[in-house]
């Protein structure tokens, strides 16, 4: 009866956010650590479906650069990193859409169907949704530079109900062309803006922001993140999360939220509870 009654006390607990979500909806970016194991893999599933149950419209931007790494390496394939991007030719273009695209994109869309959500993947090639220009052809090849997002595919699935799933691939706009490997946290924070989220939220491999001290800070505003970028204190792969973050926030989203992943019921926990498990960004 104790057991219970406890549940029954974090249900109430839950009401206020769930009533204040109702209807809007949360592009949630998927990669790092919590694409890594099947526990985890099947805790964020889950978490999804409570979301989209309780009135929620998740929006899943996925990456997969682990996957990706471990199919060049099986294929033979080289390929190296140059300030943080994968240079990508066209045979390395054609495994990352292969991957993004393919495997990792299914894989997430059929766990969400089988625990009760309907989900249909999709990427940024569909309907010309994502569109981008090279960073830089001949230092980076086909790593691109989002120039324009046209939401209404997404905005389509949502009134029909499906949680859409994204790979981050843009199209090139060029028949014949490879398209154009997109930095998943940079084309979440464009989709966020596009869609007027209520919420952005990045799943990562660390507790969230960082101080000096390698303690978590809770609240960041753009002028704490460029001072934090200015003593070296946000580097590498935090850098392209926290800049996606204002770019949704000046965008018009409310708040954005980078969170560990690795923890259990991660979404939840930040999504439905006063406390929260990672670090708030907002104007």
């Amino acid at each position: 009866m104790k057991k219970n009654i406890e549940q029954v006390r974090v249900l109430l607990d839950a009401l206020p956010f769930i009533k204040k979500y109702n209807n809007e909806i949360f592009v949630i970016k998927y990669g790092g650590a919590a694409q890594t194991t099947p526990e985890l893999k099947e805790k964020f599933a889950r978490d999804i479906v409570l979301m989209y149950l309780v009135g929620i419209k998740p929006v899943i931007v996925h990456g997969g650069g682990y996957a990706i790494g471990d199919m060049l390496e099986r294929l033979q394939i080289e390929s190296h990193f140059i300030d943080g991007f994968r240079v990508t030719d066209e045979k390395i273009m054609e495994v990352v859409e292969m991957v993004l695209s393919g495997s990792i994109n299914k894989e997430i869309t059929d766990l969400l169907n089988e625990y009760g959500a309907p989900a249909l993947g999709i990427s940024g090639k569909d309907g010309s949704m994502l569109k981008a220009k090279p960073v830089d052809i001949q230092k980076y090849g086909y790593v691109g530079d989002i120039t324009e997002v046209d939401p209404k595919v997404i905005n389509n699935l949502i009134s029909e109900k499906f949680i859409p799933v994204i790979a981050p691939i843009a199209t090139g706009q060029i028949s014949g062309h490879p398209g154009f490997n997109i930095n998943a946290d940079i084309a979440a924070g464009y989709i966020a803006t596009s869609l007027k989220a209520r919420k952005i939220i990045f799943m990562t491999d660390t507790s969230g922001v960082m101080d000096h001290e390698k303690k978590i800070i809770h609240t960041l505003n753009e002028g704490q993140i460029n001072v934090l970028k200015a003593q070296g204190t946000i580097i590498g792969g935090m850098i392209p999360k926290v800049d996606a973050c204002l770019y949704a926030v000046h965008g018009g989203v409310m708040k954005a939220h980078i969170i560990d992943g690795r923890i259990e019921h991660a979404l939840l926990l930040e999504v439905f509870t006063s406390e929260g498990v990672g670090t708030v960004i907002k104007l």
